[in-house]
């Protein structure tokens, strides 16, 4: 597979990475397995997708468990990018940035993931109640002491937490200017895909001229644009999608036009996918660019590592940044 470098230390992954999210975390419950799961990363590895994407909250502690169990065996293979400042209550979700806690959080993550260093360490969400300059500070004394290679951060909350009136990504910006005066910011995670592109104009641009890494969070659209959801088919109580107002039954059906589109440049490519085309549109969004899709069985992992041998043509490129933009949005 194609490589790519993240960020000043030049740190080297294959052009398209695997989020494990997926295998314990936000997704249906009973579709998960462990031993399935297991042969999932491996075969990532295989086909040379070698950034795992995790965090501690998954599970919460159990994605983490379930890479330590692979990289025990296979630790050169992979690049592990893991996140911390989120603590999972019954009912909640809490930021927690204090630098006691992040110092905390880092050692159990090794032990989890039966490593002695992180490759890249994200910050999940800035606390409130924390300047950001201590919490980042906190970091990058982790990766003074070498149990974490580089820092990024992470930008998922980017919809929920904005002002009226605000970019988007306004509130991220100002938190990367801020953290990047104490400790070189190596990656930026944050959702980009065909059907969710805000982060092309803000922070794409951002990380391009200061040589930071950009990791595409959810760039198949949770699933959507594989086109293999059943449009009405409903999903598990547990699961993201069930109340995301891109998944109900009307909003599903009104953006089917995306996925024709990117099934009609997949047509043009032989036995390629519409995940794959999808995929390849990132890659060719700037070699900063490495988009992170969650993967739960192996064939799919499969699938979705062979986008980075996919070759699209200005008509492919054309065809999909003409196509309609997605109905339906958090806001």
């Amino acid at each position: 597979m194609e490589r790519r470098t993240i960020g000043a230390a030049a740190l080297e992954v294959g052009a398209v990475g695997l989020g494990c999210m997926p295998m314990s975390w936000a997704y249906s419950t009973s579709e998960q397995d462990g031993e399935s799961s297991l042969r999932t990363v491996h075969t990532a590895l295989d086909r040379g997708s070698t950034l795992l994407d995790t965090a501690d909250m998954y599970g919460p502690f159990t994605n983490e468990l379930l890479l330590g169990r692979v990289l025990k065996e296979r630790r050169g293979d992979a690049f592990v990018s893991t996140k911390c400042g989120l603590l999972v209550g019954d009912q909640h979700i809490v930021a927690n940035g204090r630098p006691g806690y992040v110092k905390r959080a880092c050692d159990a993550s090794l032990r989890r993931l039966q490593t002695d260093v992180i490759d890249l360490y994200h910050l999940h969400r800035a606390d409130p109640e924390v300047p950001v300059e201590e919490t980042w500070g906190a970091m990058a004394e982790l990766v003074r002491a070498g149990k974490v290679r580089a820092l990024g951060l992470s930008a998922m909350g980017a919809r929920a937490d904005r002002r009226p009136g605000t970019g988007i990504h306004e509130a991220t910006l100002h938190l990367l200017h801020r953290v990047q005066q104490v400790f070189p910011v190596s990656s930026v995670q944050a959702e980009l895909s065909v059907w969710s592109r805000e982060a092309l104009d803000a922070l794409l641009p951002w990380c391009e001229s200061r040589g930071v890494g950009f990791l595409a969070a959810m760039p198949l659209g949770n699933g959507y644009l594989t086109g293999t959801l059943t449009t009405g088919g409903g999903f598990e109580a547990d699961d993201v999608r069930a109340r995301h107002p891109r998944f109900t039954g009307e909003m599903m059906a009104a953006n089917q036009p995306l996925v024709a589109g990117l099934r009609r440049v997949a047509q043009r490519h032989g036995e390629a996918t519409p995940a794959q085309v999808a995929l390849a549109w990132l890659l060719t969004r700037g070699r900063h660019v490495v988009p992170v899709p969650g993967a739960k069985k192996a064939r799919w992992a499969a699938e979705n590592a062979a986008a980075a041998g996919l070759r699209l043509t200005a008509e492919d490129l054309l065809e999909i940044d003409t196509l309609p933009p997605a109905q339906g949005s958090w806001d």
